[in-house]
């Protein structure tokens, strides 16, 4: 579009060319390795999660790196964090914080980048982004708003406790950091009780002794792994009984980051039926069908509906024992 104005003649260009940089102004697209610079493509237009090293900060991949160097912007929880990762391997890409504390005010921005042409790459402190972090609100965003958005794996704090923690790995349930508060605690450790699979959780130093305790008084005597600072200098892994750690913890307090993970359940023995029901006839005796019902059914693991047309049966059958007497 031109416009006239005292003979010169002014070209206003759009703005997908008036905010492209000039050849000579093109940020560095490099990260270093063994010393020697390593130019990398810009990255694609789109939002990319990016794993980065959980503690020793050799674990990060290539592909991550070239991500890093070749993004426009990158997105990190604590950008002092991920200065020092950037700094390891010479990567000058700018750096937005984007946590919970400002994640409402910041996502509007990120997304206006994206809708721009923007590369933005996702990152956390440590480990896969979006596991206890608001990251997926933004993935969420921004997969509503049309853009591409592309995972890089590489290192997880929760993958690396399955692997060194000598527990079933072939069905686990990830918890999250339970509630600070025992009371909320002891609720969320009882939901967690009857799952069927190993369990992950976060934890932090100050509560872990707290935490154990708990999942002993609601869990029993399972086992479990205490992973502790995993890749870093002072790496530690704890084996032993849930009360046996806790003690443990309480007697000496473990630092640093923390991961539980805790062997499931074991698998309980079916009842028999004739067991089934004499549980039934004792409970019919004092509570109502209903709640008979649920207590069996809890009592030993069978689904509801099955106990519930058992009781029936039982009490079909003593309605007709009192009704003609008791056979002889």
């Amino acid at each position: 579009m031109t416009a006239k104005g005292g003979g010169a003649r002014v070209v206003r260009m759009s703005n997908a060319f008036r905010h492209r940089p000039h050849p000579q102004h093109e940020p560095q697209r490099r990260y270093h390795l063994g010393g020697q610079p390593i130019e990398v493509a810009r990255l694609a237009p789109g939002l990319h999660i990016v794993a980065t090293p959980i503690g020793n900060l050799g674990d990060i991949t290539l592909r991550a790196l070239a991500a890093l160097a070749g993004a426009d912007l990158i997105a990190c929880e604590d950008t002092r964090v991920t200065r020092k990762l950037l700094d390891r391997y010479g990567i000058a890409t700018p750096l937005t914080p984007y946590h919970d504390h400002n994640a409402a005010k910041a996502r509007p921005m990120i997304l206006r980048r994206l809708a721009a042409d923007a590369a933005v790459a996702l990152v956390s402190d440590a480990g896969t982004p979006l596991i206890s972090d608001p990251g997926y609100k933004l993935v969420r965003a921004a997969q509503d708003a049309g853009h591409a958005v592309t995972a890089l794996p590489g290192a997880s704090s929760l993958l690396t406790a399955l692997a060194v923690a000598g527990l079933p790995t072939d069905r686990f349930c990830f918890a999250g950091f339970l509630p600070p508060k025992q009371a909320a605690r002891r609720a969320s450790i009882a939901e967690l009780a009857r799952i069927p699979a190993t369990l992950v959780l976060f934890e932090t130093g100050p509560r872990i002794a707290a935490t154990l305790a708990d999942l002993a008084a609601g869990l029993g005597r399972r086992e479990a792994a205490l992973c502790r600072e995993l890749t870093k200098l002072h790496e530690e892994i704890r084996r032993g009984d849930l009360e046996s750690l806790a003690q443990g913890c309480a007697e000496n307090e473990p630092r640093g980051e923390i991961v539980i993970v805790v062997a499931p359940p074991q698998a309980q023995q079916q009842p028999s039926l004739s067991d089934t029901e004499t549980m039934l006839r004792e409970a019919l005796g004092r509570v109502s069908l209903k709640d008979a019902v649920g207590e069996v059914a809890d009592a030993t693991g069978l689904p509801r509906r099955e106990v519930y047309q058992r009781a029936l049966a039982l009490a079909k059958e003593t309605k007709m024992e009192t009704k003609h007497g008791a056979p002889r």
